[in-house]
């Protein structure tokens, strides 16, 4: 059999697979979300997501020094409030000397170099569990926002270097932007959630964080996961607002999204590589039905395959280890 063009020969040992590999991963695509808790000497699994760990802050910053050491540039910071902190005005996401803002503080004085990024959303901080404000069974919009700005300059204020609204309110990146310019924090940058999707896939999380809704559910400002061109405009809006990276949410269900968005904006693409997807994998791994660390760096792969520039996930300091061998 003769032929022109073989092409398996540019598959025929690892040294050419790597060399012409269209698609690589390294510990700079990664963003490292943390859950961090009241407390000294803390770690607490979370039941849902195995292997995974809600911190206080002395142990969170000893995290941060282990994964900067593993290449890793960028972390994701979520705190779980107490119950009695919370309330319907979320005031305490503001506070200067809340949980946040002292996490903040710590872990920027312990590894300056670390690019710390900041969850903005009510949810963590509403004793509805709600994203936003709620009245007579309504998550208002504007009231909100004027909230987040709020939360997203005390956060600046504390040197975040990037703050992630998460929301999805309408209006809220350039509130927040203009918030920011106000008080002259015109080095902060925004990683705006532009396609969150309502998904069942975030109930780990929840868990982690007791954040669930206490009633109904977050349709009306979550995006419908039947919908994709509502995507692209959520995009384009945010970015027409000042946003400096736009987010997918989930990952491995809206991979069509990061592609869209990635031949779309004209800034960074993130993905978030969810708690959901990251319990999947643990699941089946514990059953021996898949190989744990394979199916690791084919989902992290994919995602950036599929225009990711930036991937939140949770299995960020494992894909580290092994990518660093």
């Amino acid at each position: 059999m003769i032929l022109q063009r073989r092409n398996r020969i540019l598959r025929i040992n690892p040294a050419i697979r790597a060399m012409v590999a269209e698609t690589v991963l390294t510990p700079n695509d990664f963003i490292v979300p943390l859950f961090i808790d009241e407390g000294e000497n803390i770690s607490t699994e979370i039941a849902s997501m195995p292997d995974y760990y809600r911190r206080s802050i002395d142990l969170t910053v000893k995290e941060v020094k282990e994964l900067w050491s593993l290449g890793i540039k960028s972390v994701l910071l979520f705190i779980k409030c107490k119950d009695e902190l919370k309330d319907n005005t979320g005031k305490e996401s503001w506070n200067k000397n809340g949980l946040m803002q002292r996490s903040i503080r710590a872990i920027k004085d312990a590894v300056p170099e670390m690019y710390v990024m900041t969850d903005v959303a009510l949810d963590p901080f509403s004793s509805y569990g709600h994203d936003g404000i709620v009245k007579d069974g309504e998550i208002l919009n504007d009231e909100t926002v004027e909230a987040l700005v709020k939360m997203s300059v005390s956060h600046a204020e504390s040197g975040a270097d990037m703050v992630a609204p998460s929301d999805m309110m309408d209006g809220r990146i350039g509130a927040i932007r203009e918030g920011l310019e106000q008080h002259n924090f015109t080095k902060t940058g925004i990683m705006a959630y532009s396609a969150k999707y309502a998904s069942c896939f975030y109930g780990p999380f929840r868990d982690a964080l007791d954040s669930a809704p206490g009633f109904g559910d977050k349709k009306t400002y979550q995006m419908d996961y039947s919908n994709r061109t509502e995507a692209v405009k959520e995009a384009l809006m945010d970015v027409e607002e000042g946003a400096d990276i736009v987010m997918v949410k989930p990952g491995l269900p809206y991979l069509d999204i990061v592609r869209d968005l990635k031949n779309t904006v004209d800034i960074p693409v993130s993905v978030y590589n969810i708690s959901g997807e990251y319990a999947m994998i643990k699941a089946a791994a514990q059953r021996g039905w898949i190989d744990e660390n394979k199916a690791i760096l084919e989902t992290l792969t994919s995602m950036k395959r599929a225009g990711a520039d930036l991937i939140a996930t949770y299995f960020a300091k494992d894909a580290a280890m092994l990518l660093n061998g």
